[in-house]
């Protein structure tokens, strides 16, 4: 899109926020980057040009506008689409991966060389793994220094700072102002009215591309809700989260321009890492534009769109969790899988303390459950079987899930565990891996609606016809399972 220049000019100048995230607007006169939305008056053509990144504005010397803080956009709704290598090594970066592992790390995940991981980012992002790194950490400081009372020392290095002095020259060199001076200007926005903060909660805005519409995406998380884990409670999304310097609570609501974030940490060095956890399971850096508009040439499907554009697919903030999840929900309805799972927390389960509700234990991890007694499990001996396999082939890094994944080999390393058919691997696929092209021709909601549309209720017919829905047949089944009265489509009251 950056290479574009025709394209790029008339976004900037339209100010059309769906392109915010997907380029960046950089000024050789005030030596400024924006994003395409940015308020103020654009300048001349032959004064702008493009990058694909922050990053790469920062690398060329570039500091972030301060009025549309270009830092704050949406993702890049790219790195969902695609499962190529640069894709999943956007996917680990944005998931903190160089921050913990270096680029050694990163490179081994992706099985490349770090001269192939450095060459092939730049070639795409204009960056290496270390600017984007740089430019992410950049961010998570911003945040604690607006939204946190945290000492200036303990932000460097909760923010994946080296040193105090390296977090000084980033913040002054990408921001323009000095930490303390960060900090004052966004205590001089919030005003002296300004609520006082709950001591160890962060509170931020998530921004996405509009629209949005929050009834399924919610709806879903709120109904198939795992007691103590997950909980809806004030017009709110909230649960727990397992991070690797710690626990954390996160509560999500739906906003009319963005959701509202509000996270405990035990460990602030988690905040990157929770805040991307928190856009993959709400899908917010999707493009709902682009999905609506191929799904809407359906003409059986274009009313469904038109009613209700911006269907986002819920996702999860572990991928193993819910692989777990959707093996104790084969064959069951939601309240039972709610209820085999809650019984899996309260046995193997690590209990936590939330002061604001009533979550109770963070999910068992894999290692938690590979030993499990399966005369202890309340399901038929097949479901055994399948669960046992999984959390064993989990534990012991035979079958990864998370962020590196290749799509199609993880699906091949699930149809290979005994239970584990298609609806399986497809809604895994879909929900913890991201594949916005997962489809669920053989579930009974998807049938059910489809019938009810007029479209093939056959699994192969349905395939079939779903060809022209492709690459977002994912979100065509969330707007097929919307058809239905179910509480999984409706925004808790």
């Amino acid at each position: 899109m950056h290479t574009d220049t025709e394209r790029c000019v008339r976004a900037v100048r339209s100010k059309d926020a769906r392109f915010d995230g997907v380029f960046f607007t950089a000024v050789l006169t005030t030596r400024i980057y924006c994003r395409p939305s940015c308020p103020v008056v654009p300048p001349k053509a032959e004064n702008m040009v493009f990058h694909p990144s922050a990053a790469s504005c920062q690398r060329a010397g570039f500091r972030a506008c301060k009025r549309c803080r270009p830092d704050t956009s949406p993702g890049s709704p790219e790195w969902n689409v695609r499962a190529d290598a640069v894709a999943r090594a956007m996917r680990l970066i944005q998931d903190g991966v160089v921050d913990r592992e270096g680029v050694p790390g990163l490179a081994a995940r992706l099985g490349w060389s770090t001269r192939q991981i450095e060459r092939q980012l730049l070639a795409e992002l204009g960056a290496g793994p270390l600017a984007l790194a740089r430019a992410q950490r950049a961010q998570t400081a911003r945040l604690l220094i607006e939204t946190t009372p945290m000492p200036m020392a303990e932000i460097a290095f909760a923010a994946g700072f080296s040193s105090i002095r390296t977090f000084n020259d980033t913040v002054r060199e990408v921001f323009a102002l000095a930490p303390g001076e960060l900090r004052a200007r966004a205590a001089r926005s919030r005003g002296a009215a300004d609520a006082p903060r709950t001591p160890g909660v962060i509170a931020l805005r998530l921004p996405y591309r509009a629209p949005l519409d929050p009834s399924n995406l919610f709806g879903h998380l709120a109904a198939t809700a795992v007691p103590g884990v997950e909980e809806w409670r004030d017009g709110a999304y909230r649960r727990t989260l397992t991070l690797p310097h710690g626990h954390g609570i996160v509560a999500l609501a739906p906003r009319s321009d963005h959701i509202a974030c509000r996270l405990f940490l035990t460990d602030p060095r988690d905040l990157t890492l929770a805040i991307s956890r928190c856009r993959w399971l709400l899908d917010l850096d999707a493009d709902p534009v682009a999905v609506d508009e191929q799904l809407g040439t359906d003409p059986l499907l274009a009313p469904l769109v038109e009613q209700a554009p911006g269907r986002r697919v819920p996702r999860t903030v572990d991928a193993a969790e819910f692989a777990v999840r959707a093996v104790l929900g084969q064959q069951v309805s939601t309240a039972a899988a709610r209820t085999h799972a809650a019984r899996l927390v309260s046995a193997h389960g690590v209990p936590v303390e939330d002061p604001e509700g009533g979550l109770t234990h963070l999910f068992p991890t894999p290692e938690a459950l590979a030993g499990l007694d399966p005369e202890s499990l309340a399901l038929p001996r097949s479901r055994r079987t399948t669960l046992l396999t999984l959390v064993e082939a989990l534990a012991d890094g035979s079958l990864a899930l998370g962020p590196a994944t290749d799509w199609d080999e993880a699906r091949a390393r699930l149809l290979a565990l005994p239970g584990a058919g298609p609806w399986t691997t497809e809604v895994i696929a879909m929900r913890a891996l991201g594949d916005p092209d997962a489809f669920l021709p053989g579930d009974l909601g998807v049938r059910r609606a489809a019938e009810g549309l007029g479209l093939p209720a056959t699994p192969a017919a349905l395939t079939a016809r779903a060809a022209r829905w492709r690459p977002w047949r994912a979100y065509a089944v969330q707007y097929l399972w919307a058809t239905d009265s179910h509480p999984i489509n409706h925004l808790p009251a």
